[in-house]
């Protein structure tokens, strides 16, 4: 089974620490792949980042098509372009937002979101009404760290473990959501201390994807996720038009950076 593990950002030193959490989870026999596009934003913090990133994932997508892999995680807690995925890919595409709320959702009565900045509480707001779980989430908490920094700053580790300890009591919530891919290896050392799972969106999705691999299930092609129909695209998304019983052509203008 192959998995690819897109983390929409260009950031590589990023994905090489994604790619090491969604494989210390995946089972045996499963080949877990982390890319980053080659274009995109170095990281993602508004509605403007996720929008110029969905190219860039939708082409990582078509390359994994014609390469034969399996499933797909959007290693985002955006979960930007994730619907496009989905008519692009034979396998299931899963976003860390959506598989670490339901997961979440299964732990407890209630849980806690604890995300980089402020300005994205309102699109975790927004996916934990999408996909259900709205009743279930308490709150959305920022630590007020940029995604960048969360390689760099030397406190970033205790921040956040604060800021998730301040948020199951504010709450009163029974388990915390962490709500960003670069927080993965964090997951740990942060249940331990706060004693209260603690839930990483990558982790959650690959092992979503490696099941539903597993039981031979697919993305409906019924209606909305069927695939796009063929039409032409101009400037720089020409490399995107879909040719005629071709589900998922690669753009010729990009090169994939591929991390193991």
């Amino acid at each position: 089974m192959r998995i690819r593990v897109i983390n929409p950002n260009t950031t590589w030193s990023m994905t090489r620490l994604i790619g090491d959490c969604a494989r210390s989870v995946a089972g045996p026999g499963v080949d877990v792949e982390a890319v980053s596009p080659q274009m995109g934003p170095a990281s993602i913090e508004s509605h403007y980042d996720e929008a110029l990133a969905v190219p860039g994932i939708l082409d990582e997508i078509a390359r994994g098509e014609q390469e034969g892999v399996d499933g797909y995680v959007i290693a985002c807690f955006g979960d930007p372009g994730l619907e496009a995925a989905r008519e692009l890919a034979h396998g299931p595409v899963v976003g860390i937002a959506e598989a670490a709320m339901r997961t979440a959702a299964y732990l407890g009565r209630s849980f806690s979101v604890v995300t980089t900045l402020g300005r994205t509480r309102g699109r975790a707001w927004d996916l934990a009404e999408t996909y259900g779980t709205a009743k279930a989430c308490r709150g959305v908490h920022a630590c007020e760290i940029p995604v960048l920094d969360l390689e760099t700053s030397p406190d970033a580790r205790e921040r956040i473990t604060q800021a998730c300890r301040e948020a199951l009591a504010i709450d009163e919530s029974d388990v915390i959501v962490l709500g960003c891919a670069g927080m993965a290896d964090l997951c740990a050392h942060i249940s331990a201390e706060i004693g209260a799972p603690v839930v990483d969106g990558v982790a959650a999705a690959v092992l979503t994807v490696q099941s539903l691999v597993t039981l031979g299930l697919r993305t409906s092609t019924m209606e909305e996720y069927a695939a796009p129909p063929p039409k032409p695209y101009a400037g720089l998304l020409g490399g995107f038009s879909l040719e005629a019983g071709l589900r998922a052509p690669t753009n010729p203008a990009t090169r994939t950076h591929l991390l193991q």
